[in-house]
């Protein structure tokens, strides 16, 4: 299936390739496409609808609870595509699944980092709204991201993420021959003394875009190395991607905990069990 226009409105989704009925309400949002599988992993049945470009999508079943998985390449305009396509055609849940780098000491390699909020240092999101408008994980997705860390005894910190454009310049890493952007041996240090926890490069316009358009979304993001410490090892995917699968079963559950309270926004005073 490939969508051959980029009327919005088409059935076909120009980018991400899909049409309702293709995807889940909720979605997992790793960058790179070689991330579906290894989220699909820990899923009870899959079925890839589409591939097109970055993005790849399948969709199947969690411990009995509908998920879909869309990869979105690097960075935000790509994401912010994602997020526009998958809303349009019934996505209304958003989980990105990451890697990033720590930038506290205390943070280990192999950590998840939940995402509460974002450095808006992305300018995707500039061009939807005004510059202070905060970019911020919805406290549902936020819980059950946390509680399904908890159940699986995983250990992760919450907090802000800062996301760049970049991941080089923008990320305070020396450019070809050395070149330094200004302020960049500055950014990371300054980030640290403000309490951000990781750097990325989506979390802030996938949260932006969520809050405008009234959806759910929030991030789970591995971390990969910490810059305070210079730990680089490639491990923790596998923890993200199992986090968020279960994240989004507890989120159905909470919803239909919601619906038989009669109450829109879910509560620590209702249970999860």
């Amino acid at each position: 299936m490939t969508g051959d226009s980029e009327d919005p409105n088409d059935e076909v989704q120009y980018h991400v390739d899909v049409g309702e009925g293709d995807v889940a309400n909720a979605v997992l949002l790793p960058g790179n496409p070689e991330r579906v599988e290894k989220i699909t992993r820990f899923w009870d049945e899959s079925k890839e609808v589409a591939h097109h470009r970055e993005y790849r999508t399948v969709t199947g079943e969690y411990d009995g609870t509908p998920i879909s998985v869309t990869s979105t390449g690097i960075g935000s305009p790509s994401a912010a595509i994602a997020v526009e396509e998958l809303a349009r055609v019934g996505a209304d849940t958003f989980v990105r699944v990451g890697s990033c780098g720590a930038i506290q000491p205390q943070m280990d390699v192999g950590d998840l980092v939940i995402t509460t909020g974002g450095v808006r240092q992305e300018g995707t999101s500039d061009e939807y709204v005004r510059e202070d408008y905060p970019a911020v994980a919805n406290h549902e997705v936020v819980s059950a991201l946390v509680a399904a860390a908890e159940r699986l005894d995983y250990d992760y910190h919450t907090g802000i993420t800062m996301s760049a454009d970049s991941f080089y310049a923008g990320q305070g890493r020396p450019g070809f021959e050395g070149f330094e952007a200004a302020g960049s041996d500055e950014l990371v240090e300054n980030l640290t003394a403000a309490n951000v926890k990781n750097i990325e490069m989506e979390a802030s316009a996938i949260l932006t875009l969520a809050n405008v358009y009234g959806l759910r979304a929030g991030a789970v993001c591995s971390v990969f190395a910490n810059r305070e410490t210079g730990e680089f090892m490639t491990e923790g995917e596998n923890r993200a991607a199992e986090t968020a699968s279960l994240a989004v079963k507890l989120l159905a559950k909470m919803d239909a905990t919601k619906a038989e309270a009669g109450v829109e926004t879910w509560h620590p005073g209702l249970s999860l069990e």
